[in-house]
């Protein structure tokens, strides 16, 4: 599983096919992003489970590039 997690092309294919769908008028992450900011007045439980399904790539793509950005730890003995 962790494998799966870190692997760059998983990722950024997550983003680009689950993330963005539908494409067309625009990605919905988009459009629930900015229903978010505009307070989600209206918003269901099925809105927020939409927002969490659609936006969990991005959120494994910005894990990746924090831990990439921050120098992992060596442990010595």
């Amino acid at each position: 599983m962790k494998k799966l997690i870190n692997d760059w092309k998983l990722v950024i294919l997550l983003c680009l096919t689950l993330g963005l769908a539908p494409f067309f008028p625009e990605p919905h992450i988009v459009g629930k992003v900015r229903w978010l900011a505009g307070g989600a007045v209206g918003m269901t439980a099925m809105d927020y489970f939409d927002v969490l399904l659609h936006g969990f790539p991005f959120l494994l793509l910005v894990r990746l590039i924090i831990l990439k950005l921050i120098p992992a730890k060596k442990e010595s003995n």
